[in-house]
């Protein structure tokens, strides 16, 4: 995941729909070739084709390129390595503070829905 340090240095991801490959080239600072070879290496990333296998990319592709960028070129993973964290393997031992937020809130939520009860 990107740290909150590392969203500074990369522009916001505008509220559309679709992205074109040079539109998430500069969203993610990563070049077009790359995100193409990604795409082989990375089985989750799969964005739409269309006419001509144009690529179009949605929200969620960008969130997790720049997922895989953080762990290839700030934590220094390999791609296998990132391959695992992203698909989770690793992953489902080691919890983020943000999971651990939510499952906390849902054990919160379930409290007080046993006590209106």
């Amino acid at each position: 995941m990107l740290e909150p340090s590392n969203n500074n240095e990369l522009p916001t991801i505008p509220g559309k729909r679709y992205f074109t490959i040079g539109e998430v080239s500069e969203l993610c600072a990563v070049k077009p070739h790359v995100l193409r070879y990604w795409e082989q290496e990375f089985p989750s990333l799969s964005p739409v084709k269309r006419r001509g296998n144009r690529r179009y990319y949605q929200r969620q592709d960008v969130v997790l390129i720049r997922q895989i960028r953080s762990l290839l070129y700030e934590h220094g993973f390999t791609i296998g390595g990132a391959r695992q964290r992203i698909d989770g393997e690793p992953a489902k031992q080691e919890e983020t503070p943000y999971k651990q937020l939510l499952e906390q809130t849902i054990v919160e939520l379930k409290e007080i829905l046993e006590s209106l009860n």
